[in-house]
């Protein structure tokens, strides 16, 4: 009997022998996107940065907590690595950054499950010359650098777990040479000078943020910051190179606490602790970054163009905010913030949704490729096809017909209210949704999401009323205006 107990005890107190933490989180859209093994909970950045010469090093803390037994696990890194650090005890590591871009870091001790990690990784490199798949995200300019893209960006300044469904706070501090400046996403904490011709651009993000959300723009800015009406730091920056695009951009961008404003009647509180934007010329699309989306000078070439603004600013609730569970519910941002465009253009007069959504859907036959593409699965090389934004927005506004208005943006509301801070999957949407209204809807999503073909109008997936629209020259512009923009 007394051998039985031991054995027992025995059986219950042994643990697995620690492990490789995954390369990727299992997203089957990109396997190596993210890692397992642990939670990031803050990113500290610190850079030097000499446009000049695009040389960019220093030094990446990162704050964490183990999630199982781990001998080894990866960071989502391309740069040259010169050390790493786990709790202050130097670490060995490998990395093939043509290859996945894996930072394999082995600490000399295995860590237990549970346990708080600081990890201290320092690099130095040009990162215009690193290619991961490829691929480069980082943009270089004649006066500094962008790094913005989606859905990675993170692997050519800093090392994460670069997956959106671990999301942090991050300190960002730049130095760069007096002459340009280096803007970043939350709030300006400070600039100082510790060093002849350089400036040090220290930011900060209070909320959980994913890490391609996580953007640096370094260039000769005109940079603005003033208070939004109700006390948030609004920072702006534009390009020099803008030329007579300037003043639209401006008439644009300037507007975003007015938008932001009026999306929150439709979405809830504006969620984060600071607004803005930057425009540049060294890119040729925009995104959403938190708390300062970029856009590219194209936007704005024939004059302002606040449906952009919209729509970026949009994602800050539905995106960034509550981000996508997996890369293949890539609708949950880009319909949603397409669907915004249509509520700002009804809120300026220049067209109702129901009669936008009407426009899209007799503008594309049936043979139109863009019902073969699947918003709710459209797959990596369609991920941003024109499907997943005007499609996308189509499947809103037939969920709106089928509810009604009431439940419709109750729905929208607790969905953030809900998921804020974190992340969530299309079917939490559609399970939302049903609960909301007392209706069955997977039929709807079934047909707009995830059935290729021209769906049927009719009473239960309507696009929009049938009737011809009030304005309709004016509804046409709007809408070649908004499929004329580069998506994101």
């Amino acid at each position: 009997m007394a051998t039985g107990i031991a054995t027992t005890l025995l059986t219950a107190t042994a643990s697995a022998a620690p492990s490789a933490g995954a390369p990727g989180v299992g997203d089957p859209y990109y396997p190596y996107a993210g890692n397992g093994g642990y939670d990031v909970s803050h990113y500290d950045i610190r850079l030097t940065y000499q446009p000049a010469t695009d040389e960019l090093a220093g030094t990446t803390t990162i704050l964490a907590r183990t999630t199982q037994e781990l001998s080894s696990f990866d960071l989502d890194f391309g740069l040259h690595t010169n050390s790493v650090l786990v709790n202050n005890v130097p670490a060995t590591f490998h990395s093939d950054p043509k290859e996945n871009g894996e930072l394999v870091v082995v600490p000399k001790e295995p860590l237990k499950k549970g346990q708080a990690i600081t990890v201290v990784v320092n690099y130095a490199d040009t990162p215009s010359k690193v290619v991961i798949d490829g691929y480069t995200a980082w943009k270089k300019t004649p006066d500094g650098a962008l790094a913005v893209d989606e859905p990675q960006n993170s692997q050519w300044w800093f090392p994460a777990n670069d997956h959106p469904t671990d999301k942090a706070t991050h300190d960002v501090s730049v130095e760069v040479p007096d002459n340009v400046s280096a803007l970043s996403n939350g709030t300006l904490v400070r600039t100082t000078k510790q060093r002849p011709g350089w400036t040090r651009w220290n930011w900060r993000s209070t909320q959980p943020q994913a890490t391609y959300l996580t953007t640096l723009e370094v260039g000769a800015f005109e940079v603005n910051q003033v208070t939004t009406p109700d006390g948030k730091p609004f920072v702006t920056a534009y390009d020099p190179a803008l030329g007579e695009s300037l003043d639209a951009a401006k008439a644009s961008v300037e507007r975003t606490p007015e938008i932001d404003s009026f999306l929150a009647t439709q979405f809830g509180p504006y969620p984060f602790e600071a607004q803005g934007g930057v425009v540049s010329t060294g890119l040729t699309f925009a995104l959403e970054a938190q708390t300062r989306p970029v856009y590219s000078n194209k936007f704005f070439v024939a004059g302002s163009n606040t449906s952009v603004v919209a729509h970026e600013n949009a994602h800050q609730w539905f995106g960034d905010a509550v981000s996508l569970g997996r890369w293949s519910d890539i609708w949950l941002n880009e319909g949603f913030a397409t669907y915004a465009e249509y509520l700002w253009s009804e809120h300026e007069g220049e067209g109702t949704p129901a009669e936008l959504a009407q426009y899209v859907y007799d503008s594309h036959p049936a043979d139109d490729p863009l019902w073969k593409v699947l918003p709710g699965d459209p797959g990596v090389a369609n991920q941003f096809d024109d499907a997943v934004y005007d499609r996308g927005a189509l499947a809103l506004q037939a969920l709106r017909t089928t509810v009604g208005d009431d439940a419709f943006f109750t729905i929208l509301k607790t969905w953030v209210a809900e998921h804020r801070g974190g992340d969530a999957r299309i079917d939490d949407f559609i399970g939302l949704a049903e609960q909301v209204s007392g209706k069955p809807l997977h039929e709807l999503f079934t047909t707009w999401l995830f059935t290729t073909g021209k769906p049927a109008v009719g009473p239960n997936g309507t696009a929009a009323p049938a009737a011809q629209p009030k304005s309709f020259a004016k509804i046409q512009r709007t809408h070649e205006q908004l499929a004329a923009q580069q998506r994101y």
